[in-house]
């Protein structure tokens, strides 16, 4: 089968439904979960959404808002620039990355059982090597998304960032884990969590490893994804297309894949 009819079948399949399209992000607004770091560094701001016109005087026909929101909010992409590891790469901001990755296959591993038992969870590098004796090898130039079962807590603000003791607890990748994953030549990782990392992984030699060797290695971050049970563990498309900011080091997005119905 030629490219041509590959994309022919795939746009039938849409229209016709075996194709489904599934949401993957969520709800962007005011009240929307968003990362706390502590003193003294800066967080991101609230949402807020300010009214332009409204079918009133300032524009009678029609309605429209201007938007104040930080680049990380919401169901997002980590650019490389994001990071002091990733900060040198030319095609490293949101405007210079390149497109053909941002469509890719997607492996889903499910944590969802070991992440309800334990809000700390590592997936680790054996624990990656295991799904891949199930499900087959990940694939050089693919996403790899960690489900947990997480999203739904995005409701809640206290539930979703889930600190205590003043430490953030929510799972992630091991050190281990995102080497592997690097050395797999994968595109991006995704989670869904408020960030890429587990809460505790400032504790972490070296801290933070989704963003400090995923960025280094000039590969992609996605977070507080959604949905991810409506995934098989291979077989869907991810499309993860962030804003075309200038200078971007990430992007609000509204995160799709493509499901075979069934």
């Amino acid at each position: 089968m030629t490219a041509g009819n590959t994309l022919t079948q795939l746009a039938s399949m849409l229209v016709s439904g075996d194709v489904e399209v599934i949401d993957l992000a969520v709800p962007l607004g005011p009240t929307t979960p968003l990362i706390k770091l502590p003193p003294p560094f800066k967080n991101t701001p609230a949402v807020k959404v300010h009214t332009i016109s409204n079918y009133d005087d300032d524009g009678p026909f029609w309605s429209w808002n201007w938007l104040e929101l930080g680049e990380h909010s919401g169901t997002h992409f980590d650019a490389p620039h994001h990071w002091i590891t990733g900060r040198d790469f030319a095609d490293g901001a949101t405007d210079t990355l390149p497109v053909q990755k941002l469509v890719g296959p997607a492996n889903v591993i499910d944590c969802s059982e070991a992440t309800a038992a334990d809000p700390d969870f590592l997936l680790t590098a054996d624990g990656v090597r295991a799904w891949e004796a199930e499900h087959g090898e990940i694939e050089a130039g693919s996403w790899v998304l960690m489900r947990t079962g997480w999203h739904p807590r995005n409701r809640s603000e206290a539930e979703f960032l889930n600190v205590t003791d003043n430490m953030p607890h929510s799972p992630g990748p091991s050190v281990d884990c995102v080497e592997y994953l690097i050395g797999k030549d994968i595109v991006g990782w995704g989670t869904e969590c408020v960030g890429t990392d587990a809460g505790i992984a400032g504790t972490f030699d070296p801290p933070y490893p989704a963003h400090n060797l995923l960025h280094k290695n000039n590969r992609y971050g996605l977070a507080s994804l959604a949905n991810l049970e409506k995934l098989p563990p291979k077989g869907a498309i991810l499309i993860a297309a962030p804003l075309k900011f200038v200078d971007g080091t990430g992007s609000p997005i509204r995160a799709l894949a493509l499901v075979p119905k069934g």
